[in-house]
């Protein structure tokens, strides 16, 4: 890919410093709980942290919130909202900010896309979200009407920042860095090779006018969302993958809470793509 654009900005420098500050210091956290040796009660704690951040990104804010891809409760809307937010997430801005990337993915407005290089698209779009609050919301009205939903809106880095608080509190400064940061750095980093590789590199099954591709080794680090281009082809559906060996955990787990009762109405891909989807394009175009 040789062309590149510059990303639209929106924030200041000063606020785009201060992203940067709490997204080393998270970094520098879990560092250091490494370095300082970790204790089993540390490495329990992120085994319970871990999965909040499995449900809070994919599930809550990706499938849910940005795609609407299933139905539920009030009450468990706000258990999805609730764990995107402890790890730093806020459902209604990532709902308006997702919405407008699908409409203008790979074009110079799309704050992911690799168009923009390698920093830009990893760590970029966390830095500026490249659209304005005014932008951001009018693209989430569905959500606002929700008090609780915008209260978290409003107050988006609380719930993280505590729960670091309260870890450090109990258990120093490992089981806030293994505990808590440790499993918010591989969520970041997960995210942001979504944002990355399936926009570069792997095959199209679909015709999205975009640079979209499904890529294997992304979608098994990723819990399913390396079926990118599945995923703009039919973008409201709770499930990315469509073949058989197109594995999708995310869609799995949506599934097991539907058994239990707590999502219904989940959409899923017509048959005819599950059965017959072409064979995968040649390596992407670029």
């Amino acid at each position: 890919m040789s062309e590149r654009v510059r990303q639209r900005q929106v924030r200041t420098a000063r606020q785009r410093g201060l992203l940067a500050l709490n997204i080393a210091a998270i970094h520098a956290t879990a560092i250091l709980g490494l370095a300082f040796g970790p204790e089993r009660d540390d490495w329990i704690l992120m085994a319970c942290v871990y999965p909040i951040h499995v449900i809070g990104i994919g599930i809550s804010l990706h499938r849910y919130f940005a795609h609407r891809s299933f139905k539920t409760s009030r009450g468990f809307q706000f258990f999805l909202a609730l764990c995107s937010s402890l790890i730093f997430g806020d459902a209604v801005a990532f709902a308006g900010k997702h919405r407008i990337h699908h409409q203008r993915s790979d074009t110079p407005d799309d704050v992911h896309t690799p168009l923009h290089g390698f920093w830009s698209c990893w760590f970029g779009s966390l830095l500026d979200s490249g659209y304005t609050e005014e932008e951001v919301l009018a693209r989430a009205k569905d959500w606002q009407r929700y008090p609780e939903l915008m209260c978290l809106h409003r107050y988006s880095r609380v719930p993280g920042i505590a729960l670091i608080a309260i870890a450090f509190l109990f258990g120093g400064v490992t089981a806030a860095g293994v505990g808590v940061c440790l499993p918010i750095c591989i969520g970041i980093h997960q995210t942001s090779m979504v944002n990355y590789f399936t926009h570069r590199s792997g095959y199209q099954s679909f015709e999205t006018g975009d640079r979209s591709t499904n890529n294997f080794w992304v979608a098994l680090l990723s819990f399913g969302e390396g079926w990118h281009n599945n995923h703009h082809h039919h973008p409201q559906s709770a499930r990315a993958g469509f073949r058989w060996w197109e594995i999708d955990p995310y869609y799995w787990m949506i599934c097991a809470f539907e058994r239990m009762g707590l999502v219904w109405d989940v959409r899923r891909p017509p048959e005819r793509l599950l059965s017959g989807a072409p064979d995968p394009a040649v390596a992407h175009p670029g």
